[in-house]
């Protein structure tokens, strides 16, 4: 089937050309509010119109690594003749271009493999009974017919480990 049918064509305020008639199109379609401006708070005029905070931040904080990336590749490979005919003679030794990255690798290497290790000294072997029980744990309880009648939801409890290993791997 096609579409729009044949037989219909669009409404002229449907068809955009341009990016300016679909700014235009969507300010004319936006709904407008009753109250008047005078009865807004100074907060509500500031949170209903203007870009947020974070985006604020975001944008400021990729602004600012872009330039200190640029600044940082300039200095790296730019010889240090041509910093001094530019007039720039206070900088760091170039020893620093290679050191720090290499230190940061180094550091997040190693906290990563700190971090692991400090996981596999905190978690219990797997014979200990506190990877099976612990103090949130709750057993089944078991109402009588009656009551049982009544709930047509069981109260949130635990599976047992007996009834897993029946469920996983039967009885052998």
């Amino acid at each position: 089937m096609e579409w729009p049918p044949p037989s219909t064509s669009p409404s002229p305020s449907l068809v955009v050309r341009s990016p300016r008639q679909t700014v235009s199109l969507i300010r004319n379609r936006r709904p407008h509010r009753d109250w008047a401006p005078s009865s807004r708070s100074p907060s509500f005029a500031a949170r209903d119109h203007g870009p947020k905070p974070s985006e604020v931040y975001g944008f400021v904080g990729s602004i600012t690594t872009v330039i200190a990336t640029v600044v940082y590749l300039a200095w790296a490979y730019t010889p240090e003749p041509v910093l001094r005919s530019l007039g720039i003679t206070y900088y760091p030794s170039k020893y620093w271009a290679l050191a720090v990255p290499s230190f940061v690798i180094v550091a997040v290497a190693l906290s990563m493999g700190i971090y692991m290790g400090l996981n596999f000294v905190a978690t219990p072997p797997p014979t200990s009974f506190s990877t099976i029980f612990d103090e949130n744990s709750r057993e089944r309880t078991k109402f009588s017919s009656e009551i049982e009648e009544d709930r047509p939801i069981e109260p949130i409890s635990d599976i047992s480990i007996d009834q897993i290993n029946n469920l996983m791997f039967g009885d052998r």
